[in-house]
């Protein structure tokens, strides 16, 4: 799709396109959504005291996404592909900012030390390195600096034609709001709907320590996605 047909498709968006013009493209492929409803004191404890957290049927939900990010490059630059394309897993909550529901990252690793450095220095987003390893319907990851570690093997099944308030709920985001030494910054994007498939877990291996019992071997729910086109703007200091 071209990036004037993208921008041009609106009409499953919670609110308009921001002004101005976006500044990234990105593609995030193959993508694993492992879901979990969590208890709201203990995820508070993670989550800026800024920051609303957002409830589904008065519940906090927390997720892993991993995917492929591809052809990241900011606007009227072509993406360089030992940089621009490299696996990623992140960890992130849902948030509210008056009219505007989007997520916050618990964490974010990336498959390339240098891919990680440049997204921290551009976007302040809590980038880190670790190992990731994907193959067919399988994902591994390891890193030794939190001891942190995931090794999941999945089968993908049928496309979810009629997706339920949840599905939408948990994946159709199209703000972050994030923390950095100095500010709340919050960034929009914009993507067609996901086309989201079932998935089931063949075995799961999932050890985050550091965020206690909000993460464990078996999601409440779990989706799975060829992916979307992303544009992206960029930050606002809150």
């Amino acid at each position: 799709m071209k990036i004037r047909n993208l921008l041009n498709t609106t009409a499953h968006r919670p609110w308009n396109l921001p002004k101005g013009s976006w500044k990234y493209y990105q593609e995030w492929n193959n993508a694993i959504f492992l879901h979990w409803q969590v208890d709201y004191e203990e995820l508070r404890e993670f989550v800026p005291g800024d920051l609303e957290i957002d409830l589904f049927e008065g519940k906090p939900w927390v997720s892993i996404v991993a995917f492929r990010m591809e052809k990241i490059r900011p606007r009227n630059l072509p993406a360089f592909a030992p940089i621009s394309n490299f696996e990623e897993i992140n960890i992130r909550t849902y948030i509210k900012s008056g009219v505007k529901t989007g997520v916050y990252f618990l964490s974010i690793e990336g498959g390339k030390r240098l891919s990680c450095k440049i997204a921290k220095l551009f976007s302040e987003l809590p980038y880190r390195f670790s190992r990731i390893e994907r193959g067919d319907n399988r994902c591994q990851s390891a890193n030794r600096e939190f001891n942190d570690s995931l090794n999941v093997k999945f089968t993908v099944g049928e496309e979810i034609a009629e997706k339920s308030l949840l599905d939408n709920w948990l994946t159709e985001r199209y703000a972050l709001f994030q923390d950095s030494t100095s500010a709340i910054n919050q960034f929009e994007i914009h993507h067609l709907e996901w086309p989201l498939k079932s998935l089931a877990l063949e075995n799961s291996d999932i050890n985050y320590s550091r965020f206690g019992s909000l993460l464990n071997n078996t999601p409440d729910k779990m989706h799975y996605s060829e992916g979307v086109k992303v544009l992206a703007w960029g930050k606002e200091r809150m």
